[in-house]
């Protein structure tokens, strides 16, 4: 029997159940899909179960995939085949990680956990069934609902990519205090589908039930012959008659929600922080002006606020805070209509000035009768002034000595958001992620709404008689939200629970009083002993793992030993542990893993991230040549004749030891046959055949380029920001004359983009090319940008002080020396630098879609890396290998200010994925 290893980092409340398309062709019914989610006192527990047959004559790979929230845990996932039932067995991550290890070794697909949404990531796991049997899959994930401007939301995604015969979405909710509304909305409720849910509403409890037929599973926006694609999702809210809140026990554990009604609004005082640095140009700045002008319109005249914008230096719109008075708010909206984006980032400076203007203010109003509060957006690392992370939590952290509450917005991926988040955990506030999508000014609004109206201050839940409680002080409760405690009740001979609130209400105190029977708990049809247990142990780990990125040492250790112990006892798959399920024999090993919060997700880590594989392809003559692509069920060939008297590769000769020689690669173009051509330009069409795969709609082709050895100390350094560390890598790369590089291939999107080393200088780009499935390109050198698309043609200077372009797919923004690429979800900025009279370029991948694969040297814009040894010499663990570095420094091109900064330089081949002769192309 072999094993299936499932690790995720952490997991959260919708579903999203995924059968892969081609399946429809080849036999693969997938004949029942299930979706149940029972919610109890907030607390939901939900149960997908897809029973899929084999029709066909021969044994067929089945695939189930799965979109869940990212703070749910997955707590049970099984297969059932030929009766036998193969369950998960949740274990200490290490256990795992042999598995995963041996695996990717045999060059066995990864399954996996990864991001694809803002709030979502996605299971994956597949299983061979023989011909004409049956699989049934079932996946259990738990989560607290958390309340959010006044309403709880579950959301379920449904698309299975086939028309169901039996399909059904049921949702119970059951709430002891009492349903107040009830709402469903989403994709699959509008229009036609809408008069599918039924909805069934009592005094406690809610029935959703959508369970559409063959012919309405069609019916839906964008749905059609592939069944179901969208969303349900379920908005509702509780009854409050007693302002002291719900309190709840069973079983020796108790839950209490605290929201109180009776509370006046308490002014607040708020500074606001924008970044307007370089890397914030184009729609960031644009978004964040955007946001910043509806926010002003909504502060309440009896606030006060500040605005501060930074990039190398701090400019304060006012000396301090300012009542939120008609005048001056709109004297804010002409300050903030005219912030430019320019220079670097200096974090430390900008904060420190907010918590000086806050401080100067509070300490002299009369009365406290307000809350404080500070909101940074950025999106990027700490450039300018005090650079160092661990110093400038340090210094926030004095400064605001508990006084104030610091959030942290990070704008996009290049921000380090574990230090942001920490940052914001210090200072008892939240980090947040802003999307940098079309609605971006929408997310940082929703952001402020939920902060924007504080009741209560320094709040306190005390308890006697209990043990193990979750955290019980808050340093605010905002209008719309909802304090949820739970613990051990230890008193055995406790007969009522009682509980003692306290907090500050526009600077006086207030003090709320609740108990709790267990005999009357305990026939409350309402109480689940099993949900408020584990809800219970659910918030204990989240809290744990929160708490754990303050700490360090044995404290951190203690931390961590806690919420695993928990995560195992509750079979809770956390960023500590894994899920090993048996599969029947003959089946490969498969580990599925869960990247980070907000990190680009990518299927893998290496190129078997789509099924990629090297491959070796022998003609009839006997010469094999080495092709890097999807390994599709296509096929490359060449006949027996070598006309261009091409020697072919050595396939183990690394590229600086190599003679001249041709690489061949599959790359996404306009026609399914492309040229072969020597190092002359002569084109042999009759020599050269291609199949291009008939269950794809992309072109694929052959191209060949002839690699010379680069000439020696001829290098390209490139910097890579890592996630979560202080110290970038760096690395070298080798540079022969007019060599072009692939910086970027995403064959699915369509992308490639290639850089051209400069003659002279051998350190940077002469030429950027940039070319997208539909035929646009782009190609920028350091006099002009040209795009172009069959034979029209357009010509921008770099002395224009600002352009735009946008079609289809593609949009140019140019603003002073740097111009920003977007195609699709990828977006690349290019910048203009000048050192001494060179000009030359410089290109950042600033974004690219989540869960998107893709190849190239500049693919990992964002790596992580951790130090294993630092003695005799430094090892560092990147993307799961070992790998000496030396500490050096590089200049950072992909910043305007182009600093100097210290970096970890390791070899090439550490983190650029394949062998450099794959991403080379030898200009003619």
């Amino acid at each position: 029997m072999l094993l299936l290893a499932l690790s995720l980092l952490l997991a959260a409340v919708s579903s999203v159940p995924v059968q892969k398309e081609e399946q429809k062709d080849h036999g693969i019914d997938i004949y029942s899909f299930h979706i149940k989610s029972e919610v109890r006192s907030r607390y939901a527990m939900t149960v997908i179960t897809s029973r899929v047959a084999n029709l066909a004559n021969e044994s067929r790979e089945v695939n189930f995939h799965v979109e869940m929230p990212k703070h749910a845990f997955i707590s049970n996932f099984s297969m059932t085949m030929d009766g036998q039932t193969y369950n998960g067995v949740v274990k200490k991550k290490a256990e795992a990680q042999q598995q995963y290890d041996k695996a990717v070794s045999r060059g066995q697909s990864a399954g996996l956990v990864s991001s694809v949404g803002r709030t979502l990531e996605e299971f994956t796991t597949s299983v061979t069934v023989a011909a004409h049997k049956k699989v049934t899959f079932e996946l259990t994930y738990e989560q607290l609902l958390k309340r959010r401007l006044g309403q709880y939301e579950l959301l379920i995604k449904a698309k299975p990519t086939q028309v169901v015969k039996d399909f059904k979405i049921d949702v119970h909710i059951r709430e002891r205090q009492g349903i107040r509304f009830l709402d469903t909305r989403g994709e699959l409720v509008s229009t036609e589908l809408s008069k599918v849910v039924n909805t069934t509403l009592s005094e406690k409890e809610a029935r959703v039930l959508f369970a559409p037929t063959r012919q309405q599973q069609r019916q839906c926006p964008g749905c059609g012959a592939d069944g179901l694609s969208g969303d349900l999702l379920i908005v509702y809210d509780v009854n409050r008659p007693k302002t002291k809140g719900d309190l709840q026990i069973s079983q020796g554990y108790f839950v209490h929600y605290f929201a109180p009604t009776d509370v006046n609004r308490t002014s607040k005082n708020v500074v606001f922080i924008i970044d307007q640095s370089g890397s914030m140009h184009g729609r960031k700045i644009e978004q964040t002006r955007e946001a910043l002008l509806k926010i002003l319109d909504d502060v309440p005249e009896d606030d006060h606020f500040a605005l501060i914008t930074f990039d190398s230096t701090v400019r304060s719109w006012k000396p301090q805070l300012v009542r939120a008075t008609p005048d001056n708010l709109e004297a804010a909206r002409s300050f903030v209509r005219k912030i430019q984006d320019l220079g670097a980032t200096d974090i430390n400076a900008a904060v420190l000035e907010g918590v000086r203007m806050l401080k100067v203010f509070t300490d002299g109003q009369k009365t406290n009768k307000t809350a404080s509060i500070l909101i940074l957006l950025t999106d990027g690392d700490p450039t300018s002034g005090v650079t160092n992370l661990d110093t400038i939590r340090a210094n926030v952290k004095e400064a605001i000595g508990r006084k104030y509450t610091l959030y942290c917005l990070g704008f996009g991926f290049d921000v380090n958001y574990e230090f942001l988040e920490k940052m914001a955990l210090q200072n008892d506030g939240v980090g947040r992620r802003i999307y940098p999508d079309s609605d971006a000014a929408l997310q940082l609004q929703g952001f402020y709404e939920e902060v924007a109206t504080p009741l209560l201050s320094d709040v306190e839940m005390n308890y006697a008689g209990v043990s193990d409680v979750t955290q019980t002080t808050f340093s605010q409760y905002y209008n719309g939200s909802e304090i949820v405690v739970a613990g051990h009740v230890t008193d055995n001979e406790l007969e009522t629970l009682r509980a003692v609130v306290k907090g500050y209400s526009e600077g006086n105190e207030v003090k709320y009083e609740d108990a709790s029977s267990k005999n009357d708990d305990a026939t409350d049809a309402y109480i689940s002993d099993v949900y408020i247990q584990r809800l219970w142990a659910y918030l204990t780990v989240q809290q744990l793992l929160e708490k754990e990125v303050l700490l360090s040492g044995s404290d951190k250790e203690a931390i961590r030993e806690r919420a695993l112990n928990l995560s195992l006892k509750y079979s809770f798959v956390t960023p500590l542990t894994s899920m090993v399920v048996t599969k029947p024999e003959g089946d490969k090993s498969q580990v599925l893993h869960k990247p980070k919060e907000g990190k680009p997700g990518s299927k893998e880590t290496s190129n078997m991230r789509r099924g990629f594989r090297p491959q070796t392809l022998p003609d009839a003559g006997g010469i094999s040549h080495r092709m890097v692509g999807p390994s599709y069920k296509s096929r490359v060939s060449m006949p027996n004749r070598n006309p261009l008297g091409i020697r072919p590769p050595d396939p183990h000769a690394r590229l600086h030891h190599s003679p001249p020689q041709i690489a061949m690669h599959i790359d996404y173009m306009d026609s399914p046959l492309v040229k072969l051509a020597d190092v002359t330009g002569v084109v042999d069409y009759d020599n050269l055949a291609t199949h291009v795969p008939h269950d794809t709609d992309a072109d694929y082709g052959i191209w060949a380029t002839r690699t010379p050895a680069p000439e020696s100390g001829r290098t390209l350094r490139i910097v890579l920001p890592a996630a979560g560390q202080n110290i970038p890598l760096c690395f070298d790369v080798p540079v022969p004359y007019r060599l072009t590089y692939k910086l970027l291939e995403d064959s699915a999107a369509g992308l490639l983009v290639l850089g051209q080393v400069g003659v002279a200088r051998h350190k940077d780009f002469q030429q950027l090319s940039i070319r997208t499935k539909d035929g646009g390109n782009v190609t920028v050198d350091t006099s002009h940008i040209q795009l172009s698309k069959g034979q029209q043609k357009k010509l921008l200077s770099w002395h224009q002080s600002s352009a735009r372009h946008q079609s289809n797919r593609l949009s140019l923004l140019k603003q002073d020396h740097v111009l920003e690429v977007t195609v699709g979800g990828t977006r690349i900025d290019i910048l203009l630098h000048k050192e001494g009279q060179e000009h030359f370029l410089w290109p950042a991948v600033k974004e690219r879609p989540l869960g998107s694969s893709a190849t190239g040297l500049m693919e990992q814009h964002r790596v992580s890396y951790e130090e294993k040894q630092v003695s005799p010499s430094v090892t560092l663990e990147i993307q799961g290998h070992q790998t000496v570095a030396q500490r050096n420094s590089a200049t950072d091109y992909s910043a305007p200010s182009r600093p100097t900064v210290s970096c970890w330089l390791v070899p090439h081949h550490s983190v650029v994925q394949g062998e450099l002769s794959s991403l080379t192309v030898r200009e003619p």
